[in-house]
């Protein structure tokens, strides 16, 4: 939900590898994510290996002051300048399958060559150029932006089917955002050594909406030893819709949310499933209704603007749905109800061992804070105590759930800097 150890060999192959990332081409060689060495250029297959890595720019830490404040984003904690890269490397899709993604990797302009990183995970899109390492724009990058001003090296995953991930993105499906965070990790970690940097393996791990639940799922997997290098120090995420049949339903259907972003996650949610999961429908009108059905799926195959998107849907759920969607909603069933199970084990299924914070704003008009609150009596039930923080009163774009991410941030770069 959003608006919107050892250093790699070096010598000539270094040399070569840094001439092509500078040109924006993929380095002949990449670590393959358990060691040190270079990957075997063979090894088409190994997940978070490094496709490739492009410059995008560089600015001074008083153009990223006056670049984050242009947007709102609070510039209390830059500290250096920043370089950029959009970085394409291997993942698995859904079903396991070799695949690829991009993410955004954004570096410190200070003289310490060993990084502490925050993974960032951002709120929805559903055009492809509105990820991270594709789109430009503040908000888009602001963020990890504000992580590596502040000393981190920053990673910022597309997800699947984003950016320049081929084929459509599976919204709000936990494991391939866990997976596709993971991977980026790793492929991070084998690029910042050609700029003469080494990850020192701990991650803290934040996002917003979507985001906020990839950053749970990362840390859980992170926490269960996914990785050999990689340890999660904690985490932070902010404004999320982590009980979507407990809280995020229920307050869609009772009209308690923006009408018209309750019609867009709707839509998403039952044709990115049916497309995931399957079992929710065979022709999109047994769900939509007729003057949408031969359109909705194409409004979120990662083609269509999100702004051709709000316009071409209703301004109301009873102008979408029949009678068969709203009975899909309510009355959760079988693989539909499957997913919304897995997509609550973020906050249901572990007991974590590291500090997490959980941020929220109240009236929130697009992820209701009943999410947060799930969420935190879930880890206490378990034993774990997390706060509960409310961020306060700020808009963007007159959106409360968007203010939450600029004030989410300000608060966690803070808090992630005490821990540092």
């Amino acid at each position: 939900m959003r608006r919107p150890t050892s250093r790699l060999t070096a010598g000539l192959a270094a040399a070569a590898v840094c001439a092509a990332i500078t040109a924006g081409t993929a380095p002949a060689l990449a670590g393959d994510g358990t060691g040190d060495r270079p990957a075997r250029t063979h090894d088409h297959m190994a997940r978070g290996r490094l496709v490739s890595a492009t410059h995008l720019g560089t600015m001074t830490a008083g153009q990223v002051r006056t670049w984050l404040a242009s947007e709102e984003f609070d510039a209390a904690s830059v500290r250096y300048g920043v370089d950029t890269y959009r970085l394409v490397y291997r993942t698995i899709d859904p079903r396991g399958r070799s695949t690829t993604a991009s993410g955004l990797l954004v570096l410190p302009r200070n003289n310490d060559r060993w990084l502490r990183t925050v993974s960032y995970t951002h709120g929805t899109t559903s055009y492809k150029p509105d990820a991270p390492s594709i789109a430009d724009g503040v908000w888009d990058r602001g963020p990890a932006v504000t992580y590596a001003a502040a000393g981190f090296a920053a990673v910022a995953p597309d997800y699947l089917g984003l950016g320049e991930g081929p084929g459509v993105h599976p919204w709000k499906h936990v494991p391939s955002e866990t997976s596709a965070s993971l991977d980026m990790l790793r492929a991070a970690r084998q690029f910042v050594p050609w700029k003469g940097r080494f990850l020192d393996g701990q991650v803290l791990a934040t996002g917003f909406s979507q985001g906020a639940s990839s950053a749970l799922g990362l840390a859980r997997a992170l926490q269960d030893r996914a990785d050999p290098h990689f340890r999660i120090r904690a985490v932070a995420p902010i404004a999320g819709a982590y009980d979507f049949r407990g809280a995020e339903l229920p307050a869609l259907l009772n009209g308690d949310l923006d009408p018209k972003m309750s019609v867009a996650y709707a839509a998403y949610l039952l044709t990115s499933w049916n497309r995931v999961h399957g079992g929710i429908y065979e022709d999109p009108s047994e769900v939509f209704e007729d003057e949408y059905a031969s359109d909705v799926e194409k409004y979120f195959d990662g083609t269509t603007p999100g702004p051709d998107m709000l316009k071409g849907l209703p301004g109301t759920l009873g102008e979408l749905l029949k009678p068969r969607g709203f009975e899909v909603l309510r009355h959760p069933s079988g693989a539909f109800a499957e997913a919304l199970r897995v997509d609550a084990e973020v906050c249901t299924a572990w007991t974590p061992r590291v500090p997490v914070h959980l941020y929220k704003i109240s009236d929130d008009e697009q992820a209701t804070t009943l999410n947060t609150d799930h969420c935190a009596a879930a880890f206490r039930a378990r034993g774990v105590h997390t706060p509960v923080i409310d961020v306060g009163d700020k808009l963007y774009g007159g959106s409360r759930h968007l203010g939450a991410n600029l004030a989410g941030t300000a608060q966690t770069v803070r808090w992630f800097t005490a821990l540092s």
